[in-house]
């Protein structure tokens, strides 16, 4: 008989709050060592997200006869950050545990090579994106399994009414749902164009220019459409290039749009900008979506998940992986890639993506089009275009190609965004550039 509870728990010395759910198997000896497996699962921000991972890890746990314990961990105050540093630390706490983005590679050393796993996951379900493979491969060896859950592409989500009224673009005849895009049109150049005229109508474009993880992602997307790098993949500091400039240049001419508070804008600004029915276009997951059906549903109707637009270089999504990973001082190793390999199935990710209402998204090529992106209203199709299912844009994440430890610190510093904000208030173009590569010369040497 299998009973499922959930409680609260602090656990690792105290550095984090999870909410826990204990799935409870007969104990059975068998391959697995221990018979029983600790996971620690981001906590998702949608309601019943979940109770998804929660009933597939049941199903697992009573088919293998294991017994699985369940840490929902919370991002907010840093906690899934400040509890992977003290697992790593102590080298004890979950055998599975999630890692955002810029970790696995971070804790390399720690990390069960996962190469057992994602290859024939690849071979089952279609080829990762490349930022995928950049984040969570490392010198040939997976370091970990990328997860469905808690990723997302971070594109325009745009108000159909605003840009048709004020600058004359009907985006769902460029990105129609169930179909492939007719957007030869949605460039740069063109994007400045509907910047200005929204902003002149009394509803401007929300990308903010502030620190956080919205805004350095937003930069990132635009920095790459130039094909501007600050490092390139060999460490070389490359920022006092001809694309940064145009970058930098392009930038200060869109700040002239956005809200004059965008500089200090965080995570949670764009989403409000946008709901309260201020905005024109957002760069977000669907979660401003998901906000605006529950409380302001007249601005949900008319919203537009879609791609983003090209540049010199390239269309570039800004893409956020979360990984799975395996400690190696797991007592459990055998039974936590059996458990991840069972949660990356295609039938188990697609109960995710609904469970999340479309928010969650995999990594794997073949697993872009499950019916709920195309199902999904007000309006039908809204979130048809969120997973990139024509392979319209190259999924990017700011601060590639450099190396991880110089990458992380452009991301978490936020150069790019400070570059611009710098720029755009006045510095000397020259001057902009010798404080970032000042900067970068302080990441390279550490």
């Amino acid at each position: 008989m299998v009973s499922t509870k959930v409680s609260r728990r602090r656990f690792v010395a105290g550095t984090a709050v999870a909410s826990t759910a204990v799935v409870a198997a007969p104990f059975v000896r068998s391959a697995y060592a221990a018979g029983k497996l600790s996971v620690g699962f981001w906590d998702h921000w949608v309601p019943g997200a979940n109770k998804a991972t929660q009933e597939l890890v049941k199903e697992w746990a009573d088919k293998e006869k294991v017994e699985v314990t369940i840490d929902y961990i919370t991002s907010q105050g840093n906690k899934l950050l400040l509890t992977t540093a003290a697992e790593s630390q102590a080298k004890s706490g979950h055998d599975i545990l999630a890692f955002s983005t810029w970790l696995p590679s971070r804790y390399a050393d720690q990390l069960v090579p996962m190469n057992d796993v994602v290859e024939p996951l690849i071979k089952a379900n279609g080829a990762v994106n490349g930022t995928v493979e950049y984040l969570g491969k490392v010198d040939g060896k997976w370091l970990a399994v990328p997860a469905t859950v808690g990723s997302q592409i971070k594109g325009p989500c745009s108000r159909i009414d605003l840009l048709k009224k004020h600058a004359g673009i009907d985006i769902q005849a460029m990105y129609p749902a169930g179909a492939a895009p007719q957007a030869d049109a949605w460039n740069l150049d063109n994007f400045l164009k509907a910047a200005e005229a929204c902003q002149k109508g009394g509803n401007p474009f929300g990308i903010g220019l502030g620190t956080t993880s919205d805004n350095v992602d937003a930069a990132g997307a635009f920095f790459h459409a130039f094909g501007a790098m600050l490092v390139d993949a060999k460490g070389n500091i490359t920022v006092k290039s001809d694309p940064v400039r145009q970058a930098l240049d392009y930038y200060k001419r869109l700040m002239a749009f956005l809200p004059p508070d965008a500089p200090s804008w965080d995570d949670a600004s764009n989403n409000k900008f946008l709901v309260s029915g201020q905005g024109s276009l957002i760069m977000n997951p669907p979660s401003a979506w998901a906000v605006a059906k529950r409380d302001a549903p007249q601005v949900a109707e008319q919203l537009w998940t879609h791609g983003f637009p090209a540049g010199p270089k390239g269309r570039f999504g800004p893409f956020l992986p979360f990984f799975w990973g395996v400690w190696n001082f797991s007592k459990n190793q055998a039974a936590a890639k059996s458990l991840i390999t069972f949660l990356s199935q295609a039938a188990s990710a697609e109960k995710m993506v609904i469970a999340s209402g479309g928010y969650d998204l995999p990594s794997f090529a073949n697993l872009t089009t499950f019916k709920v992106w195309a199902e999904e209203a007000p309006p039908k199709g809204t979130l048809y275009h969120y997973p990139n299912p024509h392979n319209h844009q190259t999924l990017s994440i700011a601060a590639a190609p450099a190396p991880h430890k110089i990458a992380e610190q452009i991301y978490t510093q936020a150069i790019q965004t400070q570059m611009v904000v710098r720029y755009a208030k006045g510095e000397a173009m020259d001057k902009t550039l010798d404080w970032a590569a000042k900067e970068l010369e302080g990441f390279t040497r550490n």
